[in-house]
Parts: structure tokens; C-alpha cells; sequence
């Protein structure tokens, strides 16, 4: 028994010796790796799918650090838990880029330290209700049953936006905060009378609904779409193109909004001139993960909604890139 014990000690320290050696070196200054986590979103978007690709690409590209997206709860989550350093980079929509930096909504300050690092694609509203519905519009959900997005969602924030512009307040609603995938089983399953989902398009979960014929899509007009890129500088008008999805015979008007990629300002400039070389020259690989990797503009990074991080900058003005 003496003996037994004498080797399981032996053992035991082996392995605490060998783990203190690993840790060692995945450790800054030990010789391995760097992790970095990029803040995505819930899993039926498109935030998660692309920023595991862009993971996977800048892992690659970048023999000092391994990328991982991580699942969270949207854009608000992301940009402050960047701005906190429990996060390297963040996907974000420009309304929440814009209301962090500035101490807007559903900030407590202003979040000065975010930098701009990369363009993504455009989010488009997707104005879903069931398909038996008698509501035309927004206007109409008054009193009625809407999920606005998972709370700290860039869709939770410009859900509340929209309505305003109908003058509809959460007041007038009996307001859900659902995920894309709770929106559409609770449509499925008559449980809220609407859902606003801002997403690129085609969103997995909308083409659920629409492709079983549960539910179809609504426009938001004109007049409403001028009121909010008159009130907020991040909203333009947009357009989800004919038969997107099934039965859509006609394209839906709608509000868009930017994507973007988020970081602090101490953020090593080398992880952002790989990433955006990663968007360049790796744009194939990542729409054979998903087709809205098409539609990312590099030089819409003169159109950023805060300050570009220096490095972004100097990437811009030095070497060039590919408009699409």
C-alpha cells in the first residue's frame, strides 16, 4: 500500500508538472500562441457562421495567434465587453457602434476607447408576421404581441427605433425579447403576432417560416425609413430583393444599416492589417460559408460610423483595396 502511494504520488506531480509546462507556454511571454476571441451572436444569424470563417482564415494567416468566435448576445454585448478587454474583437450593427461611442442608448457612458477596425456587410429589417395576418405594417402592432431581439441585440436597439418612428413606444406592445430562433418557433407556434429581425438576408431562421409557409415578410415605407436616417445618421433605405424568399414576388422596401468589426484602441495593429487582408484576399473561402461575405465593401471604411483605428487607417490610405 506504502508503495501504491508513493507512485500515485509520483504520478500526480508529473502531471501537475506537466500542465504548469503547458500553461507556461500558451502564456504571452512562453512562446506559444496568442488567443483572441471575436464577439459574434446567437447561432441562427449570420455574425456567428462568418466569424468562425474569419477565425479560421486569421488563424491561419497569423502564425502568433489562434482566433475563436464566440456565441453572445449581440452587438451591445460585444461592445462592452470590448471595451472592458474581456473581448479582442466585436461583429457590431452601426447602431450600436455609433450609441456606445457616443454614451447613447443603452450606455451608461460613453465608450471612447472603440475603434472601428473593418467593414462588414449591410443588416436589413425583416418586419415578420404570421401569415394569416391582417396587419400591413408597423404601424399596425400596436397592442400586439413583437419580439424586438435578444436583449443587448443591435436588433433589440433599432426594434425600438423602429417602432418610435411608427409612434408606437414598449408601452404600446406587449414586447418579447427572443433570439432569431425563438422568434420563429414562437410565430410558429402563435405565441407573439410579429417579430423584427435585422439581419442580412437569406437568414436562416426567416427562411424557415417563409419556406413552410408560416409566416411572410412586411415593408417598411418611405416616409418611416426617411424619419429614422433623418433621426439616426446610421439608417438608409434597402431593398430585400425578389424571391429571396419563397413566394416573395416582389422586392420588400426596408431600413439597412452597416455591420462592423469593433476593437480598442490598443488592439495590436498586426491583428488588424491581417484581418483586413484576410477580407481581401480570402473573400472566396469565406462566401463558400456564407453568400453575404460577397457584399463586404473594404472601402467602405471612409464611411465609418466612429474613428477608424490607426492602423484600419493607414491599411486604407496605403494598400488599397477592392470595392465590390
Amino acid at each position: 500500500m506504502r508503495v501504491f502511494l508513493i507512485w500515485q504520488r509520483v504520478l500526480m506531480t508529473g502531471a501537475v508538472s506537466a500542465l504548469v509546462f503547458l500553461l507556461a507556454g500558451c502564456g504571452d511571454g512562453g512562446g506559444g500562441r496568442q488567443f483572441l476571441s471575436i464577439g459574434t451572436a446567437g447561432t441562427g444569424g449570420i455574425y456567428y457562421p462568418l466569424g468562425g470563417a474569419i477565425a479560421s482564415r486569421l488563424s491561419i494567416a497569423d502564425p502568433d495567434r489562434q482566433y475563436t468566435a464566440e456565441v453572445t448576445g449581440g452587438s451591445v454585448e460585444n461592445m462592452n465587453r470590448v471595451s472592458l478587454g474581456a473581448m479582442d474583437i466585436g461583429f457590431s450593427m452601426a447602431t450600436t457602434v455609433y450609441e456606445a461611442f457616443h454614451g447613447g442608448a443603452g450606455f451608461d457612458q460613453p465608450l471612447s476607447d472603440l475603434r472601428v477596425i473593418a467593414p462588414l456587410y449591410a443588416n436589413v429589417v425583416h418586419v415578420v408576421v404570421p401569415d394569416n395576418s391582417s396587419d400591413t405594417s408597423v404601424g399596425d402592432f400596436r397592442g400586439k404581441r413583437v419580439s424586438v431581439g435578444a436583449p443587448g441585440s443591435g436588433t433589440e436597439q433599432l426594434a425600438r427605433q423602429l417602432l418610435l418612428a411608427y409612434d408606437i413606444t414598449y408601452d404600446d406592445a406587449e414586447i418579447r425579447y427572443l433570439s432569431f430562433r425563438e422568434s420563429v418557433n414562437a410565430l410558429r407556434d402563435g405565441a407573439i403576432d410579429a417579430a423584427i429581425i435585422c439581419v442580412g438576408y437569406p437568414a436562416s431562421s426567416v427562411l424557415e417560416v417563409t419556406t413552410t409557409g408560416v409566416a411572410q415578410l412586411l415593408p417598411v415605407d418611405s416616409a418611416h425609413i426617411a424619419i429614422m436616417s433623418e433621426t439616426y445618421p446610421y439608417y438608409a433605405a434597402g431593398t430585400i430583393p425578389q424571391g429571396t424568399y419563397p413566394r416573395m414576388e416582389s422586392d420588400v422596401a426596408t431600413v439597412a444599416v452597416m455591420n462592423w468589426l469593433v476593437a480598442r484602441t490598443d488592439i495590436d495593429a498586426a491583428v488588424v492589417t491581417n484581418l483586413l487582408d484576410v477580407l481581401r484576399d480570402d473573400r472566396e473561402d469565406l462566401v463558400r460559408v456564407n453568400a453575404m461575405a460577397e457584399q463586404i465593401r473594404l472601402d467602405a471604411l471612409s464611411e465609418a460610423p466612429i474613428q477608424l483605428h490607426n492602423a484600419a487607417q493607414r491599411w486604407l490610405e496605403g494598400r488599397g483595396n477592392e470595392p465590390q
